[in-house]
C-alpha cells in the first residue's frame, strides 16, 4: 500500500451514530489543533435523532486559512458500520479509512480497534477520545498541548474521568504516530504560531456576540433547530452581562414578549426557524403598526412544515420578505460568514432602533454550525446607538414627520404618555377610523421610512477583478464556499458579488449585473428566490442558475464543477 501523503491540507471526516461522541471529537480536535497552531475549519451534518442514524463532522486542517466545506474526504474515521454507506458518494480510492474491521467489515479499512481499546480502559465511551488522540498523533500535535486541553475539557466531571480521558487520548496518540512511522500516512502541513491567538467561533457564537455588542439585554425564544445555538449562547452570558433570557411557551408569546420589551426600553432579540417564524407573523405586523423595533434571528432549514429540521437551506427569503399582513417596511440581512454574523447582528440593533422597524437576520444550519479560526473581532468603532427621546406633556408618539420616523419615547422617561395601539391611530396614538385623512397620512408615514432605510444599506461585496466578464451572484452563507471556488477556478475574468443585505437591495445591483457579459446566481433553494427579488427590483432576469435543495450546503468542488459547465 502506497503512503497517503497530505502536503498542505487534509480533510478529515469523523462519522458514527448519534450518541457516540462525534460532537465531542469535533470540539476537542478543533480546539487542540488550533491551540497547536493549525488553521482549522469544521462543519457538521446530522440526523434528527437522539440515538442511531449516522452523523458526520468534517474538519479541514491546512497550512493556509480555510473557511468552506469540501466534498473530498482524505481521512475517514468510521466509528459505526453505517459510516461508509452513508458517505459512499464522497469516498474515493485515495480516501484512507480508519476503523474497526470486526465492526465495519470493509476491505479498505485500516484496523484500529477503537471499541476494544476503550473497553480495556473501562468504558466504550472513551472511543471518541482515542480517535481524537489518533488524529493528534498523526498530525504531530504537541502532546502536552493535547493533554492540557483534554484535562481542562473534562475537569468538571472530576479527576478520575479527566485522567481516564487523558489516558485514552494517549492510547490514540501512539496509534496515530505509528501510522506515520509505518508509512501508512504522512503529512507536512505547516503550523502558524499566530493561529494560537485567534478565536474559534461558530455562526451562532458570532451572532450572539454581535447581539451583545449591539446592546441586547433581553432574549426570548421557543427552542428550534438551528436557531437554538444563539439562544443558548445568550443564556450562557446572561448572568455576567445582566441579560434577561426567557424560554417562552410558544413563538406567538415570543414575538409579543419581545415587542413589550422594546416598548419598555429594552433591546430584544428573538431566535427562531421557519416553523416558529410562521407563528410570529401577526406579531411582525404588530411591530409594523406600533412602529416598535424588533430583531429576529431566522435560522433557515428545509421545509415545508418540519421538513428536514437538522439540515440547511436558503428557502425562507420570500417568507421573510412578505411575512405579515398589511404594508410596512422591514430590513433583511443575510451574513455570509462568522465575521459578518457578528458585525451585522450588532448593526441590526442600531437599525431597528433608528428606523423603528423589524429587522430580520437570515442565517441557516450551515452558517450556524460552521466555525474556523479567525482573528479577534475589532470592537473599537462599534457603538450602541439609541434613539429614544425624553417625552414632554405635548408628546405625540406617532407625530407626522418629513422622513416618517416619529420621536420614540418609552414609559417613565419624561412626562408624556406613550400610547401603543394595534388599530390605526392618530398622532397621539388614539384609535381612529378617519379613512381619508388620518389613515392615508399614517400609512404614507410608515412607508416613508423605507426611503431612510435605503440610505443605510450594506453595499454588496465584489470579490475578484472589477474588470470581470462573468459575474457570480450569491447571498448569505454561500460566501466562503463560492469565494474559494472562484479562487480555485483561477479565471481572472470571473468575479463574485455577495449580498449580506438582501432587502432593500442596494441601488448598484443593476449596474453590477449590466456590466457582465454573463451572470450566474447560486442559491441553496429550488426556486431562485433571490433571483426573483433581483428581477422584481431591477427588471433583470438571471437565467444561469446553480441551485441546490437536498438539505446539504454546496461544496467548493461542486461550485467549481457547475461554474465550469456553464462557462464551457
Amino acid at each position: 500500500m502506497a503512503t497517503a501523503e497530505f502536503k498542505d491540507e487534509v480533510s478529515i471526516v469523523l462519522a458514527g451514530e448519534a450518541g457516540q461522541g462525534i460532537q465531542s471529537i469535533e470540539s476537542l480536535l478543533v480546539n487542540i489543533l488550533k491551540q497547536d497552531g493549525y488553521n482549522v475549519f469544521a462543519t457538521k451534518e446530522y440526523m434528527s435523532r437522539i440515538r442511531g442514524g449516522t452523523n458526520s463532522t468534517e474538519i479541514r486542517v491546512s497550512s493556509q486559512k480555510v473557511c468552506a466545506y469540501v466534498e473530498r474526504i482524505d481521512i475517514l474515521v468510521a466509528l459505526d458500520k453505517d459510516s461508509i454507506p452513508h458517505l459512499q458518494d464522497r469516498i474515493t480510492k485515495d480516501t484512507v479509512i480508519l476503523g474497526e474491521k470486526d465492526l465495519i467489515k470493509d476491505g479498505r479499512v485500516i484496523n484500529i480497534p477503537f471499541q476494544k481499546l476503550a473497553s480495556d480502559l473501562g468504558n466504550a465511551i472513551y472511543s471518541s477520545t482515542i480517535a481524537t488522540g489518533a488524529i493528534c498523533g498523526f498530525l504531530q500535535v504537541d502532546r502536552k498541548t493535547m493533554e492540557d486541553y483534554i484535562s481542562g475539557y473534562f475537569q468538571k466531571k472530576g479527576k478520575e474521568i479527566s485522567d481516564k480521558n487523558i489516558e485514552a487520548a494517549g492510547t490514540g496518540y501512539k496509534i496515530g504516530k505509528e501510522l506515520t512511522e509505518n508509512k501508512i500516512m504522512k503529512t507536512s502541513i505547516n503550523k502558524n504560531a499566530g493561529v494560537k491567538n485567534e478565536i474559534l467561533m461558530s455562526g451562532s457564537d458570532a451572532a450572539a456576540l454581535g447581539a451583545i455588542a449591539g446592546g441586547c439585554d433581553f432574549t426570548c425564544a421557543y427552542p428550534m433547530t438551528p436557531s437554538t445555538g444563539v439562544f443558548t449562547a445568550m443564556a450562557s452570558y446572561s448572568k455576567e452581562l445582566d441579560i434577561v433570557v426567557e424560554q417562552v411557551e410558544d413563538e406567538i408569546g415570543v414575538i409579543n414578549m419581545a415587542l413589550g420589551a422594546w416598548y419598555a426600553g429594552a433591546r430584544a432579540l428573538v431566535t427562531t426557524s421557519g416553523g416558529g417564524f410562521a407563528l410570529m407573523v401577526e406579531g411582525l405586523s404588530l411591530s409594523g403598526m406600533l412602529e416598535l423595533p424588533v430583531v429576529v434571528y431566522l435560522a433557515q432549514r428545509p421545509g415545508p412544515a418540519t421538513g428536514l429540521p437538522t439540515r440547511t437551506e436558503q428557502g425562507d427569503l420570500n417568507f421573510a420578505l412578505y411575512s405579515g399582513h398589511g404594508e410596512f417596511p422591514r430590513i433583511i440581512y443575510a451574513p455570509g460568514n462568522t465575521e459578518q454574523a457578528f458585525y451585522i447582528t450588532q448593526k441590526a440593533f442600531n437599525a431597528a432602533d433608528k428606523f423603528q422597524s423589524p429587522v430580520i437576520i437570515m442565517s441557516d444550519q450551515y452558517l450556524a454550525d460552521t466555525y474556523y479560526n479567525t482573528p479577534e473581532l475589532k470592537t473599537d468603532g462599534l457603538k450602541i446607538e439609541k434613539h429614544v427621546v425624553e417625552t414632554g406633556d405635548d408628546y405625540k408618539r406617532y407625530k407626522l414627520t418629513e422622513n416618517g420616523i416619529s420621536p420614540r419615547g418609552i414609559p417613565g422617561f419624561g412626562t408624556g404618555r406613550v400610547h401603543a395601539d394595534s388599530d390605526e391611530h392618530t398622532e397621539d396614538g388614539y384609535i381612529t377610523e378617519d379613512l381619508d385623512n388620518v389613515r392615508i397620512k399614517m400609512a404614507e408615514k410608515r412607508l416613508k421610512k423605507l426611503d431612510e432605510i435605503k440610505k443605510d444599506i450594506i453595499k454588496p461585496e465584489l470579490i475578484g477583478s472589477s474588470n470581470y466578464e462573468t459575474l457570480v451572484i450569491g447571498w448569505g452563507s454561500t460566501y466562503n464556499i463560492v469565494k474559494e471556488a472562484i479562487e480555485k477556478g483561477g479565471d481572472k475574468k470571473t468575479a463574485f458579488l455577495h449580498f449580506s443585505q438582501v432587502y432593500p437591495l442596494h441601488e448598484s445591483t443593476a449596474e453590477y449585473i449590466n456590466k457582465a457579459k454573463k451572470t450566474i446566481i447560486i442559491e441553496n433553494n429550488a426556486t431562485c428566490q433571490f433571483g426573483q427579488l433581483i428581477r422584481l427590483s431591477t427588471g433583470i432576469e438571471i437565467k444561469n442558475r446553480i441551485l441546490k435543495y437536498n438539505g446539504m450546503p454546496f461544496s467548493v468542488e461542486e461550485v467549481v464543477d457547475q461554474l465550469s459547465k456553464i462557462l464551457r
